[in-house]
């Protein structure tokens, strides 16, 4: 079994002794969507540590969806619940990257795409190649593409 999984069902056990209902039942449904997606596919396999910290990441964006979904529907008790159980996903990812860092990644980013030939708004997808695997899982795509395109655009 995978370190992060083994941490998952280790803290999801201390949240049901201690009684912490919103953590046990955050932790089990993640623990829930990391074995089906093991058993997904045409047999069983283990996940590795990378892949687990891909279905927390994909729980995390999940929960801050709903609660923003939850804050324009005007239904503060159900946004602020799906709040918390995303902070409790974020303990078990990386530590995000500051707005401030990602700009310094995605402008050397820029400049070594520029040296190799490509410019303009047509040199996102130049740019995106180098910077996805500096930033991976340290800040959503979105927020990355976004920084890309202010930079491609001076």
């Amino acid at each position: 079994m995978t370190t992060l999984k083994t941490k998952l069902q280790d803290d999801l056990t201390a949240a049901i002794k201690a009684r912490d209902e919103l953590r046990s039942s955050t932790l089990r449904l993640t623990i829930t969507a990391i074995q089906k997606e093991e058993v997904a596919g045409t047999e069983a396999r283990e996940l590795s540590d990378g892949e687990v910290e891909k279905i927390i990441a994909r729980e995390a964006k999940k929960r801050r969806e709903a609660a923003e979904a939850f804050d324009k529907g005007g239904r503060a008790e159900q946004a602020a619940r799906e709040k918390a159980e995303g902070e409790v996903l974020a303990d078990y990812l990386p530590k995000q990257l500051t707005d401030a860092e990602l700009e310094n990644i995605v402008a050397e980013a820029v400049a070594e795409a520029v040296g190799s030939g490509a410019e303009g708004p047509r040199a996102m997808g130049a740019v995106m190649k180098i910077v996805n695997p500096k930033v991976a899982g340290r800040a959503e795509g979105g927020r990355v593409a976004a920084t890309v395109k202010k930079l491609l655009a001076g």
